[in-house]
């Protein structure tokens, strides 16, 4: 077995090589966001049954080679946590690789807590247990400590081994297709776009405001992404989120007034402030929209149908040793009580599972039509 920090063109044709004729692959990354809108990819490590490579991302020039492998249709892609290794990717691409096996999410099918952690995961099918010694390293620094190198390795070193142990889970449970489902959902391409005219999601205390103060933070927080994006910068960094809402709400029209809230007055005013007075003005002039619907409680009839359902919900999950929320969560149940079908209830494995039962009880005519 060849352990190796990959540094060069010719040592990366090699690794890439080795990884042509596989049928899977374990993966992971390594990157840095602190200071960018965009992580700064700076290791990406692969495994096979044979080989481990750490692939230095900021030495080389390029590493084209690795993404043709890594984008192959044909070979499976083992992450675990999949979510923010495939934004990386996304990034770089335009859409994340696929296949891709979610350890994470097959654990969860399999039984072990939704959100288990790679070290648990790996301590609990191994019994090797992983230090905690590089969470926070910086991965941008060269030459990369050994001991930090090693940590590396080690995510995917194990990886192998869970892959193995929790396809065979799944198997033996009939619920591969179940997380082929999941991991499809995972690696749609719209998960990973950055819409700057749907930003505004993004600020939970915007719920809050009347609506002329919703439409004008629509209209700020979109500038904001668009800014980010453009700069390369955190979000915070051009304004803050506070700011943001503080400044939807006041809606300052001229420098003074702008300068004096906080987080803005300073240099995002000297830098943008010519900017936010613009954007203000233009969304002064449109219609008042509420974005955020306001929150509406069950009431009595529909309690009681919610508690219905979330008692056959858990009774199904204990039945079959996994989690209820997995299965069902809250705002899937309201959703369906609310004459809704569009949740993950009304498709795949959850619909045979118990969503077309649920969907009865609601009285829900989606029930008898296939999807």
């Amino acid at each position: 077995m060849t352990e190796s920090l990959v540094q060069d063109p010719a040592a990366l044709a090699r690794s890439c090589e080795a990884l042509r004729a596989q049928a899977w692959m374990a993966l992971d990354t390594e990157f840095m966001r602190t200071r960018t809108y965009y992580a700064r990819l700076c290791l990406v490590q692969v495994a096979t049954p044979e080989q481990i490579a750490c692939v230095d991302t900021i030495t080389l020039p390029t590493i084209e080679p690795l993404l043709e492998m890594i984008y192959a249709p044909h070979t499976l892609k083992v992450v675990h946590a999949a979510r923010q290794d495939l934004e990386v990717f996304a990034d770089i691409r335009g859409a994340p690789p696929a296949p891709v096996f979610d350890t994470q999410i097959a654990a969860s099918l399999c039984g072990y807590d939704d959100q288990i952690g790679y070290g648990a995961l790996v301590e609990s099918i191994t019994g090797h247990k992983l230090p905690k010694l590089h969470t926070r390293a910086d991965w941008e620094t060269r030459p990369l400590p050994a001991d930090q190198l090693h940590y590396a390795e080690d995510d995917v070193r194990y990886l192998r081994d869970v892959y193995r142990f929790l396809a065979q889970k799944l198997e033996a449970l009939g619920r591969t297709d179940w997380l082929r489902e999941e991991c499809a959902a995972l690696t749609d391409p719209g998960l990973y776009r950055n819409d700057p005219r749907e930003a505004w999601r993004r600020l939970k205390q915007g719920q809050s405001l009347p609506p002329a103060a919703q439409t004008l933070l629509r209209e700020l927080a979109m500038w904001r992404e668009l800014t980010a994006q453009q700069h390369n910068l955190p979000r915070g960094w051009v304004v803050a989120d506070t700011a943001l809402v503080e400044a939807a709400l006041v809606a300052p029209t001229a420098p003074e007034a702008l300068g004096r809230i906080a987080g803005i007055g300073g240099p995002p005013a000297r830098k943008w402030g010519e900017e936010i007075l613009q954007v203000i003005q233009h969304g002064l002039e449109l219609k008042p929209e509420r974005l955020w619907e306001e929150p509406q409680r069950p009431d009595r009839r529909q309690q009681a149908l919610y508690e219905q359902l979330q008692t056959r919900v858990r009774a199904v999950a204990a039945e079959i040793k996994i989690s209820a929320t997995l299965i069902a969560p809250r705002r899937e149940l309201l959703k369906l009580i609310a004459g809704d079908s569009s949740g993950s209830l009304a498709r795949g494995w959850r619909r045979a599972l118990i969503g077309e039962e649920l969907m009865q009880l609601c009285g829900n005519p989606a029930a008898a039509t296939a999807t």
